[in-house]
């Protein structure tokens, strides 16, 4: 997935008063979660997949304020979830910031309106401009924390399967249920998704990481990716396990047209390696998971495995980090567009791996 960059003219100016991968309000108005960008007077722009801003009101009359920003003039789309109850997904068109009307349909004092980027970051950002909701005030338990790092399946790119051959890549993006996302309500954890669609370790789908960023080049920009003039990412979240799955795209052969070298396994574990040591600097205390993935089979998949073996091994002797783990997906035929896990694919990943989460959570 690439997108052409087309500078976007914001037509107003926000000062930027924090960076966070995960804010509470001091009034607890709002709650905001995963990779975002917080703004003056409670605005905030939604950056990676399924980052949330949340809030609690009460009346029957609620519209809420967004706007499609950043460098793409790209449209984006989020979910809703009013009361615990997927409403579906509204889409962004590119331009000023728009209004939308939520509509409440139960008798319950009080509301509770999720609002979820369904996109990925590389889709430009969705400003949260507001809501004219009578709000009241919102709190969250305590709760475990899981970082999922990956690629297009991680972000759930190509999983709304209907009309594949229809809109735009963006269009068929569903984070919401993406298999990060949904264990994490599962199992009733706290989740950030820092992805990218197409990214590897050492080489991306269709590149020799030659022209285009690789995750590691990446990670450490709060937008995920390689703009000198966007915030760092600041590491607030400091999950107790962070799960990394790359390597379907480094492992994958391209589009048949642009150079394509053999899978090179040295570059692809040094990497990762050294991928893995800038995480820990940040996230002494996490438990990394690395996993396989359900898209690489054959002779291919028993080299990530040994590739997988050989980053672990790598840690073997380090005494200051818990033990690296390898979790391994069943393969699987993926049912979505251009290949991809559709929801329903998304669902028996996470059905997979959150039990394995949730037991190495529960051993904590």
């Amino acid at each position: 997935m690439f997108f052409k960059k087309i500078p976007f003219l914001i037509l107003f100016l926000l000062v930027v008063t924090d960076c966070v991968s995960q804010i509470q309000n001091q009034n607890k108005t709002f709650l905001y979660e995963g990779r975002i960008e917080k703004l003056q007077n409670d605005n905030v722009i939604l950056i990676g997949t399924a980052s949330s801003v949340s809030f609690n009101f009460v009346g029957n009359e609620c519209s809420i304020k967004l706007q499609s920003v950043d460098s793409y003039e790209h449209h984006n789309y989020v979910a809703l979830v009013l009361d615990g109850k997927y409403l579906g997904k509204i889409k962004i068109e590119k331009g000023a910031i728009q209004s939308f009307p939520v509509k409440i349909t139960s008798n319950k004092k009080e509301h509770r309106l999720e609002i979820y980027k369904n996109t990925e970051a590389h889709t430009g950002g969705v400003l949260f401009a507001g809501t004219t909701a009578k709000l009241t005030s919102i709190s969250s338990k305590k709760k475990k924390k899981i970082e999922f790092i990956g690629d297009s399946i991680t972000c759930a790119a190509a999983s709304d399967s209907v009309d594949c051959d229809k809109g735009e890549y963006m269009d068929h993006h569903n984070g919401y249920y993406a298999y990060g996302p949904t264990l994490s309500r599962a199992i009733d954890v706290d989740y950030l998704t820092s992805s990218v669609s197409g990214i590897g370790m050492y080489r991306n789908w269709n590149d020799e990481n030659k022209d285009e960023a690789i995750m590691p080049d990446v990670y450490q920009n709060l937008y995920l990716t390689k703009d000198n003039s966007k915030p760092k990412y600041d590491f607030a979240f400091q999950p107790d396990i962070i799960s990394i799955a790359l390597g379907t795209n480094d492992f994958s052969g391209g589009d048949g047209k642009k150079e394509r070298l053999p899978f090179n396994v040295e570059k692809y574990v040094s990497n990762y390696i050294s991928f893995i040591k800038m995480l820990y600097e940040h996230n002494p205390k996490a438990q990394i998971v690395i996993t396989n993935s359900p898209m690489v089979n054959g002779e291919k998949a028993i080299v990530f495995e040994d590739c997988l073996n050989k980053v672990k091994n790598a840690f073997a002797n380090d005494k200051a980090h818990k033990s690296i783990l390898i979790f391994k997906f069943k393969p699987m035929k993926p049912n979505g567009c251009l290949g991809h896990p559709d929801v329903a694919d998304q669902k028996v990943m996470a059905d997979e791996y959150g039990p394995f989460l949730k037991k190495l959570l529960n051993e904590k």
